[in-house]
């Protein structure tokens, strides 16, 4: 994306937390982005959000940092570095709310060349999973990272 990405963000061992600060108008807040399997082989979940004050992510709290593109960005980088290590796996993501959800929508519509060449971004729209296209209502989103060659693509065994 062509915005700036926070730097110092920290990775669990296993890559599936990264966490950082947001440094804005009302200060500095921690946030995560976490990935978690769903009962889909490959299919992982990505949650965001401000870490809470038990260590978990809120992510229908509003911090109104004032650094909303630089976070989407950071997000977008951090989900490129994932599946770097991952890139078998399928990440779906949506907003907690319908607000949210249209942002996301907006975000990839207008960086969608950019990550394009990274990734095959597929949407969830009346329940099926369509190629992603700008100024459609979807509910949700299905990535992968492009040129992914399977095992049983190779010959191989699952």
């Amino acid at each position: 994306m062509k915005y700036d990405v926070y730097t110092g963000i920290i990775a669990s061992k296993d890559y599936s937390v990264f966490d950082f600060t947001s440094e804005g108008k009302n200060g500095l807040i921690r946030k995560r982005i976490q990935f978690t399997p769903t009962e889909m082989t490959d299919v992982y979940n990505l949650s965001f959000g401000d870490i809470d004050e038990n260590g978990e992510i809120d992510d229908f709290g509003v911090s109104n940092n004032g650094d909303r593109n630089k976070i989407l960005a950071t997000i977008a980088e951090v989900v490129k570095s994932y599946t770097h290590k991952f890139p078998a796996h399928w990440i779906f993501f949506n907003g907690s709310t319908d607000e949210r959800n249209r942002l996301y929508r907006m975000a990839v519509g207008l960086n969608l060349d950019e990550l394009s060449v990274v990734f095959n971004i597929y949407a969830i729209e009346d329940g099926e999973i369509v190629p992603f296209m700008k100024n459609r209502e979807i509910s949700a989103f299905l990535i992968r990272r492009k040129n992914v060659i399977l095992k049983h693509e190779k010959g191989g065994q699952f």
